[in-house]
């Protein structure tokens, strides 16, 4: 199982044949993943440190010990701040279909930690069995896809069984339409986020009148379409920060961010420091 790169748009996830999911354990010395989304279910169980995620405008805040359960083509971001592992396990929707035909009535919640001890117990086994599958996949013994894929049929049948509730879904159709239009104008976004994209362009991109589009996209993404697009230079930045030396005027060009008073408050409200801090916090934890 090969760890994935991060992408910051629809995030197309590719899986080994052997097992048809993606699992891996992640070191994170600093990143941030703008809003995004997938055709899977992701889960997220923090063995060390914490990071920070948000679900259609709502944040959590996984701190160690703690699991976590992002819905299929649910729009969510990732923010880590400080160094953190965790173990990412991404199972396809439609890896989920060919065993549970009716995956698109149901939702799975996993909501850790559980005032229930019931349902904290069937937390504690459900974390206990994703345990027993990274240390399979890291030690890898002769024969162990059998091993791994026993461990992730009993992780399918824990979530069906135990965090799963039928619902009736509606307009079904409409929503995976704007979910197309909206990879095309993240992907747009993407490539061509170190240069002024105007409302206009991106509306064209859409096919959607300007007007209509700077509501379409605030209600389905929770902030507008400049919002959105200095997050992304901002994540880039981010990562340039923490692993380069480069001067931060430098990486502010690199990326197309050219108002400095904005990027200053716009970086502080989502990292709650300076730049310049963040590097001595980084030097501090090496």
């Amino acid at each position: 199982m090969t760890q994935q790169p991060a992408n910051y748009l629809y995030e197309l996830i590719e899986v080994p044949k052997t097992t048809g999911v993606c699992f891996y354990t992640k070191k994170d010395t600093g990143s941030y993943v703008p809003n995004h989304w997938h055709d899977a279910i992701e889960i997220i169980y923090m063995l060390q440190g914490s990071v920070d995620i948000t679900v259609e405008s709502s944040a959590y805040h996984l701190q160690e010990g703690q699991c976590f359960l992002i819905h299929s083509s649910v729009i969510h971001s990732t923010k880590c701040t400080s160094r953190n592992t965790g173990i990412v396990f991404q199972i396809p929707l439609d890896f989920i279909r060919l065993y549970l035909p009716n995956v698109e009535q149901l939702q799975f919640i996993l909501s850790d930690p559980s005032d229930n001890p019931i349902r904290q117990t069937k937390l504690d086994l459900f974390k206990k069995t994703l345990t027993q599958m990274q240390i399979i996949d890291e030690l890898r013994p002769e024969g162990y896809i059998l091993r791994f894929n026993s461990l992730l049929f009993e992780i399918l049948f824990q979530l069906y069984h135990h965090f799963s509730v039928k619902i009736f879904q509606t307009n079904l159709t409409h929503k995976t339409k704007d979910l197309n239009r909206l990879h095309l104008v993240l992907d747009y976004t993407n490539q061509n986020y170190n240069r002024p994209i105007s409302i206009d362009e991106i509306s064209q991109i859409a096919y959607l009148d300007s007007r209509y589009f700077c509501r379409f996209f605030k209600k389905h993404m929770g902030l507008t379409f400049l919002e959105y697009l200095n997050e992304v230079r901002l994540s880039h930045i981010y990562q340039d920060l923490i692993s380069t030396q480069d001067t931060l005027q430098y990486i502010l060009e690199r990326h197309g961010f050219t108002n400095y008073k904005v990027f200053r408050r716009v970086f502080s409200e989502h990292f709650h420091a300076t730049p310049s801090q963040i590097r001595k916090q980084l030097i501090k934890n090496e």
